[in-house]
């Protein structure tokens, strides 16, 4: 189905160029990352051919190379819509509005499916489908209503497992939507704008990326980490993009890659969809300040309209939140409990009793043992004095919101923050 490949292109920047002059692309380059970033994994990309065949292609995120691609079997029935769940389990609508979960044996030197089951029978008529890799599905309608899903397994049977259905809002009448990250959405509209959407609990905020420049794209996707991958459905040519913070609301920092796309054609799929959370970036250099960063711009916020899954006692779901903002390895084993840090640090390698980073989780408990299956109090150390014996910490559902501590030693403080001494450090997994 390729005609060209990224080692056998040609004219390549003549086609960039004509794209841009059809207002296809914007010209910008984007403004250079502060730290040079390390990518791991590959972009995995599901799609269904015109034919009802189903297509699998991998990229190789950091440079924009298509490995290889491979055409599978015809599903037998006409898609609408379709979400990859992980590496090997997608979800695809029908025209008669059934819900299918397509499963995937393999997808190296073939592409052969194990199953293909009708979850449900009717009512999913979204036009657009997408799962952000964090148990959230999301869909729109042909009026533009957005609606969220609880996606409680990773090979859902029904609607025991796809459930807690929605209604995010309306006005989302867009030419294109993925997810690239937990709640976290982009968006094309028919005159080239680009949106980044954070959904909070039941409400949503929208930032204004770029103005124009992206018309051209009938199909975006995202394999996480802030890559983004836009078709051009008149040539079939692909082009990759990489956002260096997905979370700041701010589109100068996406990179452009116009003079050397993944391909200049081939890419014929109707439907295309990348599988959430199988890339990840780290400015290796920089992660904990990062985090940092990120913790302090939420002081103040009581995430009142989060939603969280204990309202009252979200101290270690902010951790959670924070670092898997910044892609921090295995951050969805963290859960409501405090103690779900020291088992994270446990087996990542990264639990220590002193010397504190920026970036770590920092646990207390007021009876001072750990090994006994509880902690009272988790949040995030910001900063590091130069002897590294006093820290500053910024920690969530401390007084009903997120707040910043001043300096405090943390080796010799009884309670700095009301809930017993420091005991433990936790590093993200970089």
């Amino acid at each position: 189905m390729f005609t060209s490949s990224k080692t056998l292109r040609t004219a390549v920047t003549a086609l960039a160029t004509g794209a841009v002059s059809l207002s296809l692309l914007t010209a910008s380059t984007g403004t250079a990352q502060a730290a040079e970033q390390v990518c791991t994994g590959t972009s995995s990309i599901y799609g269904i051919l015109d034919d009802g065949r189903l297509t699998y292609s991998a990229i190789t995120p950091g440079t924009g190379n298509r490995i290889r691609t491979r055409v599978g079997p015809d599903l037998g029935f006409e898609p609408k819509a379709m979400a990859t769940l992980n590496f090997n389990t997608i979800l695809v609508t029908s025209t008669a509005g059934a819900l299918y979960r397509v499963d995937v044996q393999t997808n190296d030197e073939t592409l052969a499916v194990s199953a293909i089951d009708k979850i449900i029978d009717k009512g999913w008529t979204h036009d657009k489908l997408s799962y952000d890799g964090y148990g959230h599905l999301y869909g729109t309608t042909a009026d533009g209503t957005l609606l969220q899903y609880l996606v409680s397994q990773a090979k859902p049977k029904g609607v025991e497992h796809i459930g807690q259905r929605a209604e995010i809002g309306t006005g989302f009448v867009l030419k294109t939507l993925t997810t690239v990250g937990q709640d976290r959405l982009i968006a094309t509209t028919e005159a080239g704008k680009l949106f980044s959407y954070k959904i909070i609990g039941g409400a949503w905020k929208r930032d204004d990326l770029k103005e124009s420049g992206w018309s051209g794209f009938d199909q975006v996707v995202s394999s996480g980490s802030g890559f983004y991958y836009g078709r051009i459905a008149t040539t079939g040519a692909m082009y990759w993009y990489k956002d260096a913070n997905i979370s700041d609301g701010n589109g100068d920092d996406i990179a452009y890659h116009n003079d050397d796309p993944v391909d200049t054609s081939g890419w014929t799929q109707t439907l295309l969809s990348a599988a959430p959370g199988q890339v990840t970036c780290k400015s290796v250099s920089t992660l904990g300040q990062d985090i940092a960063r990120d913790a302090k711009a939420e002081v103040g916020n009581n995430f009142n309209d989060y939603d969280f899954d204990f309202s009252r006692a979200w101290c270690a779901e902010f951790v959670k939140y924070i670092w898997a903002g910044n892609d921090v390895t295995g951050s969805s084993e963290l859960d409501a409990r405090a103690i779900s840090l020291r088992e994270y640090g446990l087996k990542h390698g990264t639990y220590r009793s002193g010397s504190p980073k920026v970036g770590d989780a920092v646990l207390y408990d007021t009876d001072k043992n750990l090994t006994d299956g509880e902690a009272d109090h988790v949040n995030i150390v910001v900063a590091v004095s130069a002897d590294g014996k006093q820290i500053e910490t910024v920690g969530g559902n401390e007084s009903r919101q997120v707040q910043k501590t001043g300096w405090f030693n943390w080796d010799t403080a009884s309670s700095p923050i009301g809930a017993g001494p420091a005991l433990a450090f936790i590093s993200p997994k970089g």
